[in-house]
């Protein structure tokens, strides 16, 4: 993105948009405040903003990434929202502490995570999720359907359709996980390829900070490869639990926007529209973006996502 959004460019991009929310009042940008809490032997970092009596947002990033992804969402969120953005475990500024036995599953991070939304008093809260995000929202949403007031998700899969046929070592790796195959899927955590997946499918490359992936690879060279090849390993756990998930979908029919960058290599469209199927309440947006369309598509996500929440999220 070429410069942080400010609310000027939000409230342009809704009126593009053809919003009928609120007008966000001029007001200078909240303080976005970096903290740590210490979860089950993990010290979660996690930036936080907005007032502590709105409804509740949680921001959940994905592979390649971390909190930073959200950097710019974050203050124009919380001019009407409580906003909270953990690392998770294996990413960004989160760390296993000393002597902790820690294995990197889904189900693991996942119960990092809900123990952490109970740690911040969340009660009700939305959800935008993105990439690996997804996987542990839904099972946030699937064990506790009634905190969960409406879904964000940007390129955020539940869907076996929207699974690309660049998951073909991914997938060999599930059906036997073998030495050979894990090994298979260490070019994954490269410079190189967390670099391109930020860059595949993107118009304009200039618009991407480089900084964005070099510290994606950074915590990955200082927290070791390692964690990510599980994660990589147990990526099949996520699409056999799908099935919960869609009965979640059907049963609380949830408030859902599905916002995605269509020329994403390894999340389909087609995964998107899938949402419509077991939630004829979701709301499907396309971008001309790639897997990272947040870096590129911002202001629009955020007026997309700021409407869609005043439509949604009682107060």
């Amino acid at each position: 993105m070429r410069s942080a959004m400010n609310l000027q460019s939000l409230l342009l991009a809704a009126a593009t948009l053809g919003s009928t929310a609120p007008a966000v009042a001029a007001q200078p940008a909240a303080q976005v405040h970096y903290r740590t809490a210490d979860i089950q032997g993990v010290s979660v970092f996690y930036r936080e903003a907005g007032p502590a009596d709105a409804p509740a947002v949680l921001l959940l990033h994905g592979f390649g990434a971390s909190s930073h992804m959200f950097r710019d969402l974050i203050p124009v969120l919380a001019q009407r929202y409580r906003v909270i953005a953990p690392d998770l475990p294996g990413f960004g500024q989160t760390t296993v502490k000393p002597g902790v036995a820690f294995d990197y599953t889904f189900d693991n991070v996942a119960s990092v995570i809900d123990a952490f939304t109970v740690d911040k008093g969340l009660d009700r809260y939305a959800i935008y999720v993105f990439d690996y995000g997804a996987p542990v929202g839904w099972r946030l949403a699937v064990a506790n359907p009634k905190k969960i007031t409406a879904i964000v998700s940007q390129n955020g899969n539940a869907y076996e359709e929207g699974l690309s046929a660049g998951w073909a070592d991914m997938r060999k790796a599930w059906a036997e996980p073998t030495a050979e195959n894990r090994e298979a899927l260490r070019r994954f955590n490269t410079p190189d390829m967390i670099k391109w997946q930020y860059t595949e499918g993107v118009r304009d490359t200039s618009l991407i900070a480089p900084e964005s992936y070099q510290l994606a690879s950074a915590a990955i060279a200082r927290i070791g490869v390692e964690p990510q090849m599980d994660l990589l390993l147990d990526y099949g756990s996520n699409v056999r639990q799908y099935p919960q998930f869609h009965a979640f979908l059907r049963q609380y029919q949830p408030p859902t926007l599905a916002i995605w960058g269509k020329n994403d290599p390894f999340f389909l469209p087609a995964g998107a529209e899938a949402f419509k199927r077991d939630n004829p309440r979701a709301e499907v947006r396309f971008l001309d973006a790639g897997h990272f369309a947040i870096e590129t598509h911002g202001d629009e996500i955020a007026a997309r996502m700021m409407e869609f929440l005043d439509r949604n999220v009682s107060r």
